[in-house]
């Protein structure tokens, strides 16, 4: 379903990041190869949801991509009634991953939607996710898009965040980066791939601390904002509504 990323093995890079078809055509293997333990925290991800999601709830994943991660938790929650949306302002990534949904059984649950997540809105979600979403989000726009999100979700509701964390500590972010780039490294990734990919991404990710990201949550309404995940500079965290009364 996905094609090998050599998106970057090239000397010059013509412009930023962008979710466009070149990138959907090797979106998967890209995660695969760029995300440490992305699988096993999806399963952990599917784990929580299991302990806090009622019949009939919706999960919302927003930046949904290719579907690898509603797609996963249709199989490991299949025994619950649940319905799944992703929403994505990418087209081609939607293309990949409706045709991905196609090719699964027991597909129904599963909608996927052409949205600017920024704009998000909802009501009695029961759980939205943010797997590696928010730091594409502009930095003024976070608060209010956080605010947003704890909106939509009903009281008890959860929200799962994975993202791309900095250290404050300026030499503990240097050395967890350079642990970054070998396990790069280690998934065949060249010198070259990993600092063109680097540049294209400078001015589009914008990582924040742990710190900084639980502070907004606890802003947003969140009062329970834990990490389940961390690794080096990539982390996982689960924000939970208070419930009602």
């Amino acid at each position: 379903m996905s094609g090998k990323d050599t998106l970057f093995a090239v000397e010059a890079v013509a412009e930023d990041f962008v979710f466009n078809e070149r990138v959907a055509e090797v979106f998967d293997d890209m995660l695969d190869r760029s995300i440490p333990f992305y699988r096993q925290v999806i399963e952990a991800s599917a784990q929580l949801l299991d302990r806090f999601l009622l019949p009939g709830d919706v999960v919302y994943d927003l930046g949904c991509a290719t579907g690898t991660t509603l797609l996963a938790f249709s199989r490991l929650l299949a025994d619950r009634e649940l319905r799944y949306v992703g929403v994505d302002n990418s087209p081609a990534m939607l293309d990949k991953a409706r045709l991905k949904a196609a090719l699964q059984a027991n597909n129904e649950n599963l909608t996927f939607l052409l949205e600017d997540i920024t704009t998000f809105s909802a009501s009695g979600a029961g759980a939205v996710l943010l797997n590696y979403t928010l730091q594409f989000i502009r930095p003024l726009q976070r608060q209010e898009f956080l605010d947003r999100v704890a909106a939509a979700l009903r009281p008890g509701g959860v929200l799962l965040i994975s993202e791309k964390v900095i250290c404050l500590d300026r030499r503990l972010n240097r050395e967890f980066i350079e642990i970054y780039h070998r396990f790069k490294k280690r998934r065949g990734y060249s010198e070259l791939e990993i600092a063109k990919k680097r540049e294209a991404l400078e001015n589009v990710l914008i990582p924040f601390s742990i710190a900084e990201n639980q502070a907004m949550l606890k802003r947003a309404g969140f009062i329970t904002v834990e990490s389940y995940f961390q690794w080096f500079n990539f982390t996982s965290l689960i924000a939970v509504k208070p419930a009602a009364g």
